[in-house]
């Protein structure tokens, strides 16, 4: 625990400065006395009920194995005992969270939505940070801030962690075979150990009871992607990719910080259970249309939080991090791009979801800005031919459509697809790891072809093709169309966004394109296929993921000559039984979970975006926690004639239908070796050239950022190393050359010695003789009289009658 009992300083007068100057100039409204009341039970985010002690291990357990890994690499275990202790302790924390959800919504019913909120809870583990100003303050002066180890426990947090840690189980055990190439280094524990403190970083980050808390967890995913990013550090470009994403995450994470900052000096707190009940006055205003007597300060911290939240979930324009993410193991990927990292910055904004209602600026810049990601990144996505690259780009489009979501009053849309996409996403990944576990590193889909007709891959490519239908959209039989159904029209009825809905119509049949695009290549077609880079590799090491960024650049003709050549002296491995179980159980889940994101006839869908949001436990999920509070009521638009909603399901299976049969005409339809297809007599000119180079958005940022940086720097360390350094450098010189000088009298020699006392003992006689000797000897010219003879001189002829 830390603790403080402050005088006042310097710091105590600028926070009591700030906040006499920003929230607490709204005295007199009702948003300012609610700020000051105390929690109402029942009121927006307050504790309402209570959860045993073992709800800790959520987040303890998973650090217990970070621990135990640390362990086994200090003791040199060379075996498999890592990866059984990360499962176990993961699959504990899955029971754990399970148990925590029936403490809680379940076994409250769940409330519903409309702001109709179930228990939440605040479980502590120990007091953490406390500075306690002196006592008796003025009213002017800054507040208690109390942040500790406490975890809020409602619907939303059940949500997000029973999906982070079931799938962070289900990976794990994925990569003790994946990463079986490791197993006699260091680096297998090494791998597990910074794995299990990726969770636990994650539940703090989710469940933290204040935002201090959540800054930790925020933090600590970034450090730990790039741990696992830069897994192959002997790699340059596996560690450049880890570098970038803790750079441009880090820029975001200023924006948090800044939020965070002044949410304390706003409202004077940052535990949840206090903070939400104080935000419920102004978001009264804001649902009254009173945006303007919002305080200023209050409607640029959720602006603050995008900023954040754009970082770590891979929007624009910080998304160019998430891509280059593919240098770390495949486990890695799954685990960043479907179970924890990149759905932080939407959690964030469903948690807060309160206060961005009350800012004019925050939500549409979350809406616009996840639109156009959403389309850039299927546009980039549709031209790469790398398929973990391409499911990357896929993440970076979806996270877009989760954003967009949100932005547009949709929170039930946006968390749902957040679930949904959990799943088929890291079915998606493993898939995709599978085949290139098997084929020696080979990604690049003009090298391979009909992996369903081989041996030992039917539970691959029935996984891959779930996947595919799923992000895809394909209709009715898919959990991802559901909640991508919901977000479109969610934005289609949005009078002000319906632009919005067009986006993101027009970006879901590009969606099904590319994703039918690589299972029509890869898993379908002609069986031919060509090794990775790392077929000169050990027979056991499958576990590295070596140069797959760059093997897609390479020829891309191939006659059945070379094929033939290559399947001579190359077999694929086909998965073991841990690889094959994980990937059956995430297809049999992606189904199981339609009915937990869709009513099904309990309830009428009424388009309106809300009506339906009590029918089905998705919705009932957010629409119990903070992100179930009710938006300003606004007239709704219609689509096609129809609901929005129902309009929006029609058009969105037409884009989707239509989208896979491009693909399947294009990719699939005479096509006879894995190089060629039909699609390779399209030429865009330019705008394809673009495309396939990301739009050169790297390169505009390495020519408008990182050169000047470069070569301010550049100007900088000159102008350290010649001036600043140059005087220090100069001072110390000087006693130096001094001493280096001197230094030389000391030959040793006896002779040079007496030569030199004897030159001494000359210098100082004749300093005594020159010193010694009057200024006119030798100079009868222009002698004086002594001064004695000149006084008596001058005394003699003072006297009368004498003369000299």
């Amino acid at each position: 625990m830390v603790g403080a009992t402050l005088p006042i300083s310097i710091v105590e007068l600028l926070l009591s400065g700030a906040i006499a100057q920003s929230g607490h100039d709204a005295a007199g409204h009702a948003a300012a006395a609610a700020s000051h009341a105390a929690p109402a039970a029942g009121s927006l985010g307050a504790v309402t009920g209570t959860l045993p002690q073992w709800t800790l291990l959520i987040p303890f357990l998973p650090l217990l194995g970070c621990v135990l890994c640390g362990v086994c690499a200090v003791l040199k275990i060379r075996n498999k005992l890592p990866a059984l202790i990360t499962v176990a302790c993961l699959a504990g924390a899955f029971a754990a969270t399970v148990g925590a959800y029936m403490q809680t919504v379940g076994g409250s019913g769940g409330g519903g939505g409309g702001g109709h909120h179930a228990q939440a809870a605040v479980v502590k583990a120990w007091d953490w940070i406390s500075f306690h100003w002196r006592d008796n303050p003025s009213p002017s002066a800054a507040p208690d801030f109390v942040a500790n180890f406490s975890f809020y426990v409602d619907s939303l947090t059940c949500l997000w962690m029973l999906f982070v840690t079931g799938l962070a189980t289900l990976i794990g055990l994925y990569a003790s075979e994946y990463m079986a190439g490791d197993l006699k280094t260091a680096g297998y524990a090494r791998f597990y150990a910074a794995f299990c403190l990726f969770v636990f970083s994650m539940a703090c980050l989710v469940m933290g009871d204040n935002l201090l808390l959540l800054y930790l967890g925020w933090e600590g995913v970034g450090l730990c992607s790039y741990l696992l990013i830069g897994y192959f550090y002997k790699k340059p470009s596996a560690v450049a990719a880890a570098k970038k994403a803790f750079i441009m995450n880090r820029i975001g994470d200023f924006g948090l910080s800044m939020g965070l900052m002044l949410t304390y000096v706003q409202f004077g707190t940052v535990e949840y259970a206090k903070l939400f009940p104080m935000v419920q006055g102004y978001l009264d205003l804001a649902q009254h249309g009173k945006m303007s007597e919002i305080p200023w300060m209050v409607q640029v911290i959720p602006v603050l939080f995008t900023l954040g939240a754009f970082g770590k979930s891979a929007q624009l324009p910080l998304y160019v991090w998430l891509p280059d993410a593919m240098e770390g193991p495949t486990p890695v990927s799954a685990l960043i791009h479907a179970a924890t990292m990149v759905t932080a910055g939407v959690y964030l904004v469903a948690r807060f979801f309160p206060l961005y209602l009350c800012s004019e600026w925050a939500l549409p810049i979350v809406a616009w800005g996840g639109a156009l990601t959403a389309l850039l990144a299927a546009t980039i996505g549709m031209a790469q031919f790398d398929i973990k690259r391409i499911m990357a780009y896929s993440t970076v489009s979806q996270l877009g459509f989760m954003f967009a979501g949100l932005g547009v009053l949709g929170a039930v849309g946006g968390a749902s697809h957040v679930f949904t996409h959990a799943f088929f996403k890291a079915m998606l990944f493993l898939s995709c790891g599978a085949v290139m576990h098997g084929f020696a590193g080979q990604l690049d889909l003009r090298k391979l072809s009909g992996v369903a007709w081989m041996p030992g891959w039917k539970i691959v490519t029935l996984a891959m093709f779930v996947g595919c239908l799923n992000l895809a959209g394909f209709p009715f039989i898919t959990a991802g169309f559901w909640s991508k159904d919901m977000i479109i029209g969610d934005a289609m009825g949005n009078h002000g966004l319906q632009a919005i809905g067009w986006i993101l119509l027009f970006t879901a049949g590009l969606t099904a394109y590319y994703t039918f695009r690589v299972f029509f290549r890869v898993f379908a077609g002609p069986v031919e296929y060509h090794p990775g880079d790392e077929v000169h590799a050990h027979a056991d090491d499958h576990g590295h993921d070596h140069g797959h960024g760059e093997h897609a650049k390479g020829d891309e003709t191939h006659d059945g000559s070379e094929s033939r050549h290559a399947s001579e002296h190359f077999h694929p491995h086909a998965p073991g039984w841990a690889i094959n179980i994980v990937l059956l159980t995430l297809a049999i889940a992606s189904f199981l979970i339609i009915p937990l994101v869709h009513p099904f006839g309990k309830a009428e869908n009424t388009g309106d975006g809300h009506g339906h949001a009590a029918a089905f436990w998705s919705a009932t999920m957010v629409g119990s926690s903070t992100a179930g509070v009710e938006p300003p009521h606004a007239e709704h638009a219609k689509f096609l004639g129809m609901t929005a909603h129902e309009g929006a399901m029609y058009a969105s299976i037409a884009v989707g239908l239509l989208g896979i049969a491009v693909a399947f005409v294009l990719h699939y339809v005479g096509r006879r070796t894995a190089a060629v297809s039909k699609a390779d007599a399209i030429r865009l000119g330019g705008v394809q050239t673009a495309a396939q180079h990301k739009w050169y958005v790297d390169e505009l940022y390495h020519f408008l950022i990182v050169m000047p940086l470069r070569v301010l720097s550049h100007i900088f360390h000159a102008f350290d190393k010649l001036i600043v350094d140059g005087l220090v450098n100069l001072l110390g010189w000087m006693p130096r050359g001094a001493g280096h000088t001197v230094r030389r009298t000391q030959s040793g020699v006896m002779h040079d010695y007496a030569l030199r006392m004897a030159g001494g003992v000359a210098l100082i006689v004749l300093a005594i003789w020159f010193l010694n000797t009057p200024a006119g000897d030798g100079d009868d010219g222009d002698a004086q009289p002594p001064p004695a003879a000149h006084a008596s001189v001058e005394r003699a002829e003072g006297v009368e009658g004498v003369r000299p």
